[in-house]
């Protein structure tokens, strides 16, 4: 069996932006897409709120702030030197008063009165205030509602986030699940060509980046799309030819950012290859970490990991590079659109043809124009970040289990009465089978012995029968029903494996043991602990069936954790026991309670014993010889050996008396 671990689905992957990708999240957003709706909805009254900030701004200087005058000099009045007029009412009373008291600075234009801007120094500060209290009484409507339109931003802002976040939140939630319970049914040939760092990748920071797009790519994209169009729309709709000056720049924007997405995508999945290799490289060191310490390879795996390390960091600086260049670009390329209209929009207010609050608003427009390109230039980086993960979890999702249809449950047996081998081979690579030709057959009751010499293909022969893998050729049937026309997971609830270095689970000796049964009584779960000889293990123990053992069960022996695995599959009840030479590891005395709680075990239920030694299979009812993926032999122990043939050979080579 070889096992592909190589990064070769980083290297073969695609452009990470595609269209089709977000149409494959959209399922996955549809049951969500009301909260979807309502934060677009958001978006646009927060974009409205916020195009309404320079307008407001500009209404205060022109209406309340600059004298009318300045700007409007068709008041009826002939041109002075300056041609600045300030126009008042007649018919508000303190107006009046102070236009009667000052007559000789002011000229009366039926209900109206003008006085020049450069009369106006020679007025007291009192006379001014009345003067004027109109417009201070405007000033102060138009800064509440400026106010009013502050805190609405604040409101609707932070109820835009909160929903965003809480579908984003679910929406991962859903993903995250769906790809967990996906891995989880993935058949062994999978796990065997992705490594694991890879798949933790998957199900944790590839899950993140996509909600991360959802959390802050869309609706960032959709408000600042919305801004961009509602600032061309106001500038245009406030002085066209001197916006349509402005948007000059706008051509050199575009190309900008169109090279800078073409740069980015190829750094950005050059950086993504090197921190697999290095989130797998480091799983590799965790897990031979013995094998590094025995062989003093500290060093030599120290540099490759560093080496990786620095290639990543190349990667990280040639990405960081792109935006160094590109980021100054665009503030240069808005500074240039704000002088142009400082500079054209400065003339206009000098020949009077454009108010200083136009002017004014035209700089801030400008200003909130070029920090939504400067937005998208950054999310561009997170949508790709989002792409490159969400091509990865659908590549992964997109992944079958081999000979397995969409529609694979048909039969559900009953109680294992026959298990037929027929005509079955297995390659785990094309062209190079481990099993070929077997025909077999199993009837319920018997104890079947498996041997030959190391990679004669008795695992192989296991794995067929738990459906860890499909035959390549031939078929597996149980009670005359193939298995692929039966859910593994049913099938599997009537088989039991004890294998020769069984793995526990972090948590309590209780959910290890009886981690495939539901709702066993107290009398039943001490009948499992007596017949399977753990009785003297729990007692042991301070805290009994509460003790605690961590991930491998590495505070417990051998023999110990053999004990657990036998008690595990009593308390699943099977039809048929799988036996891996379960005593090769264990000393003397734990062998004798091995043995036993295996006979108790056996009883009654078909059992198949890998067996490696020769000795464990003398007692079988019929022993199946494999040498090179054929069934070479079959029999009992005894008209084996009095054949005198392979399995003849083979129990002499162990060192076994005639």
């Amino acid at each position: 069996m070889r096992f592909d671990y190589g990064y070769d689905e980083e290297q073969r992957l695609g452009k990470p932006y595609d269209l089709k990708l977000l149409r494959r999240v959209l399922p996955y957003a549809a049951t969500h897409r009301v909260k979807l709706a309502l934060s677009v909805a958001l978006v646009v009254v927060i974009t409205l709120l916020e195009l309404s900030v320079p307008y407001i701004t500009k209404e205060i200087i022109d209406r309340h702030i600059v004298p009318r005058g300045q700007i409007a000099v068709d008041t009826g009045v002939g041109q002075s030197a300056d041609g600045r007029w300030l126009s008042v009412d007649l018919e508000d009373p303190a107006v009046a008063e102070v236009v009667d008291r000052e007559k000789t600075l002011f000229q009366i234009r039926g209900d109206r009165a003008v006085i020049r801007l450069t009369d106006m120094a020679r007025l007291d500060r009192s006379s001014l205030s009345r003067l004027r209290h109109a417009d201070l009484s405007g000033l102060l409507r138009i800064v509440a509602l400026f106010l009013g339109v502050v805190v609405a931003i604040f409101i609707f802002t932070f109820a835009q986030n909160m929903i965003m976040e809480i579908a984003g939140h679910r929406i991962m939630h859903d993903l995250r699940v769906g790809l967990y319970r996906h891995i989880q049914d993935m058949p062994l040939r999978f796990f065997n060509r992705n490594p694991i760092a890879r798949l933790v990748t998957r199900v944790t920071s590839d899950v993140q980046n996509m909600h991360d797009m959802f959390t802050s790519f869309i609706s960032m994209v959709f408000k600042d799309m919305f801004l961009l169009a509602g600032i061309a729309i106001v500038l245009l709709a406030m002085d066209w030819p001197l916006a349509l000056m402005t948007f000059a720049v706008l051509p050199l924007v575009a190309a900008t950012a169109f090279g800078f997405s073409r740069k980015v995508r190829d750094v950005f999945r050059d950086l993504r290859i090197k921190v697999a290799q290095i989130n797998t490289r480091f799983s590799e060191t965790i897990a031979g970490i013995k094998v590094i310490q025995t062989f003093r390879r500290e060093q030599e795996n120290f540099d490759t990991f560093a080496q990786l390390n620095h290639d990543n960091y190349l990667a990280g600086m040639r990405q960081i590079n792109i935006f160094a260049v590109f980021m100054p670009i665009i503030e240069i390329l808005g500074v240039t659109a704000i002088a142009i209209v400082v500079y054209f929009g400065g003339a206009h207010v000098l020949d009077q043809s454009v108010s200083i609050g136009v002017l004014a608003a035209f700089i801030a427009y400008m200003k909130m124009f070029f920090r939504p390109i400067r937005d998208l230039a950054e999310k561009y980086n997170l949508l790709q970040n989002a792409m490159a993960s969400a091509e990865r979890i659908f590549l992964l999702m997109d992944t079958r289990a081999d000979g397995v249809s969409e529609q694979r449950a048909f039969h559900t047996p009953g109680t294992l009465e026959q298990i037929r081998f027929a005509s079955v081979s297995l390659a785990y690579n094309a062209g190079e089978p481990v099993l070929k030709d077997i025909d077999l057959t199993i009837e319920a009751g018997e104890t079947i012995a498996i041997v030959g010499a190391t990679g004669s293909g008795k695992t192989s022969l296991v794995n067929l029968l738990v459906r860890f893998y499909e035959p390549t050729t031939g078929s597996v049937s149980f009670n005359g029903i193939d298995s692929r026309q039966i859910r593994p997971e049913v099938l599997r609830k009537r088989i039991a494996m004890v294998m020769q270095d069984p793995f526990l689970f972090t948590g309590t000796l209780k959910a290890n043991i009886f981690f495939a049964a539901n709702g066993l009584s107290l009398q039943q779960q001490e009948n499992i602990l007596d017949a399977s000889r753990c009785r003297d293990l729990i007692n042991r123990f301070p805290d009994g069936l509460d003790t605690r053992i961590s991930e491998g069960g590495d505070s417990l022996s051998s023999g110990e954790r053999q004990l657990i695995s036998v008690a595990r599959a009593f308390s699943a009840d099977p039809d048929m026991i799988i036996l891996d030479e379960a005593t090769s590891y264990v000393d003397s005395q734990t062998e004798v309670y091995l043995q036993d709680a295996i006979a108790n075990l056996m009883r009654g239920r078909t059992c198949v014993v890998v067996a490696h030694r020769l000795t464990t299979a003398r007692t079988a009812d019929r022993i199946v010889v494999l040498n090179n993926g054929v069934m070479v032999e079959t029999g009992n122990h005894e008209s084996l050996m009095a054949g005198q043939g392979f399995y003849y050979r083979l129990y002499h080579l162990q060192g076994n008396d005639q």
